[in-house]
């Protein structure tokens, strides 16, 4: 007896029926299928495609009653181990959506068993890959941004795919992009769902697959560094944008918490709009809502608006400043001489600035303890010098922060640099920070924030977003290779947050690569 889904609800198929392959001439025989065969008295058997990662045989064959075309896939035996594939297929039956391979059967005939579904002419995207290599930008966020829409309404369901991969993702020779074959099992999540959108991506942007644990053998591994981490697509291939890249190895990062599948779709639906557009470099950050459902238009344009409105704030309080300071002025000539100016406490008079008149008087070194600093490493850094930052604030000169070596001087393009991150107790008015160096050549800059998201990737990712950059050393006159001097903090201004980043390293006399130590840093202020 043959069991058979009809729009999502089992029925059965009795036996000793006249069939139509009695007619036709191909008789219904168990075990190994043949060109000619019907199945369940309506699916003729054409060609044998291929056999997918589970072993099982596809098939594309023909409803000889709606006379359209169909894909069928079959797995020996049926029976209780055939289960979890008819259940699977079952439950898929029930969600409809553009991007979803449509489940028409699943038939269990003990000795095999089979699932009917839509069939699409065009091919997987492990083929796609195979045959014109990793796709441009435009073309892999379309392509994901399609499975994660799929995704979507799956998990709408309460349902879990878990057999994302280039081998399920179909791309139709009209262009349309579907996923086929639910095959969850009690291992899978929704969250592993979502991260292997993030190997589609990485996939069709470098033609290499990059989650190991999946085990898709068949599928070019991603190049590695020692610890297993995937180089990110950046670093394989010029031309992906950085903001793709940084999403497609966030989704990789387990460290990284992953959004649903419902923020994502919306996400992958502003950097499409975006890639149609041309307007790569328009599209900002990543906007993710944790909470489910895509980011609002007020949201997405909050942040610009309160940049406006701060630099506005800014402007006029230094105006206000400014105005009644020269009232105060021209009404009491002597203001300046009998009221000092506090450290910090707003703009300086006209001609402030020199040592000799600098009413904030010369500068001092702060002194600073290892529980002030840390390691910023940003993604794709590993995160190995944590705690390393002590030996730059210990007065020790035969200890320092000891760099990797890198085959490049851009830490090997896996990351924008490396720093030390300098949080005071209290906000005060600074002046300059020097650096000590084991060799010159190093590009190291000085950047301030208003707080420090975290001692993690994630947040050391954030402070290299966020951070604004005030002194280059390789470009002031107090630059002196090995020793630099980096200033531009405003004296105007109380700072509590100072990060010291290298995006350069000096090459290494003695190792074919290239590497820095710093053996000091020293805060200056008032």
């Amino acid at each position: 007896m043959a069991c058979t889904t009809e729009g999502g609800l089992v029925t059965q198929v009795g036996e000793g029926h006249e069939t139509a392959a009695d007619e036709a001439g191909p008789v219904l025989t168990f075990g190994e299928p043949a060109v000619g065969e019907i199945l369940a008295e309506r699916y003729q058997l054409e060609q044998h495609v291929n056999n997918d990662s589970a072993g099982r045989q596809v098939w594309r064959g023909i409803d000889v009653v709606l006379r359209r075309p169909v894909a069928v896939v079959l797995r020996h035996p049926g029976g209780d181990s055939a289960a979890e594939m008819l259940q699977a297929a079952v439950a898929a039956s029930r969600v409809l959506h553009p991007n979803l391979v449509g489940v028409y059967d699943a038939i269990d005939e003990e000795q095999r068993a089979y699932v009917v579904r839509e069939w699409v002419d065009g091919e997987s995207l492990r083929d796609l890959i195979a045959a014109e290599g990793p796709l441009d930008p435009s073309r892999a966020i379309a392509i994901a941004h399609s499975i994660a829409d799929a995704l979507t309404a799956v998990h709408a369901t309460g349902m879990i795919h878990g057999n994302v991969h280039p081998g399920t993702a179909l791309i139709g020779d009209d262009n349309r992009v579907v996923l086929a074959d639910a095959r969850a099992d009690a291992a899978d999540s929704p969250e592993a769902d979502v991260r292997a959108v993030g190997g589609l991506l990485y996939f069709a942007l470098t033609g290499h697959w990059p989650q190991a644990e999946t085990g898709r053998a068949a599928l070019p591994d991603a190049i590695r560094d020692s610890a297993g981490t995937p180089a990110a697509p950046r670093q394989s291939r010029a031309g992906v944008p950085a903001y793709l890249d940084d999403l497609t190895m966030d989704l990789l990062d387990r460290r990284v918490a992953v959004p649903s599948a419902e923020a994502l779709t919306a996400e992958l639906g502003r950097l499409d709009a975006a890639a149609e557009e041309e307007e790569f470099e328009d599209v900002g950050p990543l906007r993710f809502v944790q909470a489910g459902g895509a980011p609002s238009e007020s949201a997405r344009s909050t942040p610009k608006i309160l940049l406006g409105v701060g630099a506005l704030v800014i402007i006029a309080v230094i105006g206000l400043v400014f105005g009644i300071r020269a009232i105060n002025n021209s009404s009491k000539p002597d203001a300046s001489a009998s009221t000092p100016v506090q450290a910090g406490a707003g703009a300086q008079p006209d001609g402030a600035g020199t040592a000799s008149e600098d009413p904030l008087g010369p500068p001092k070194q702060i002194p600073l303890t290892a529980d002030m600093v840390r390691i910023v490493d940003p993604p794709n850094g590993e995160r190995k010098d944590t705690g390393e930052s002590d030996f730059v604030v210990d007065n020790d000169p035969k200890t320092a922060w000891q760099l990797s070596y890198y085959l490049q001087p851009n830490f090997g393009g896996g990351k924008p640099g490396m720093g030390v991150l300098i949080h005071l107790p209290e906000a005060r008015a600074l002046s300059e920070v020097r650096v000590a160096l084991s060799a010159p050549g190093a590009v190291v800059d000085l950047r301030v924030g208003t707080k420090d998201p975290g001692d993690n990737s994630n947040g050391d990712k954030q402070i290299v977003k966020t951070y604004t950059k005030v002194s280059d050393a390789d470009s002031a006159d107090t630059n002196t290779g090995d020793k630099q001097i980096l200033n531009g903090f405003d004296p105007d201004k109380k700072y509590q947050y100072v990060l010291v980043f290298i995006t350069k390293l000096p090459r290494n006399e003695d190792t074919p690569g290239y590497q820095v130590d710093v053996n000091d840093i020293q805060l200056y202020g008032y």
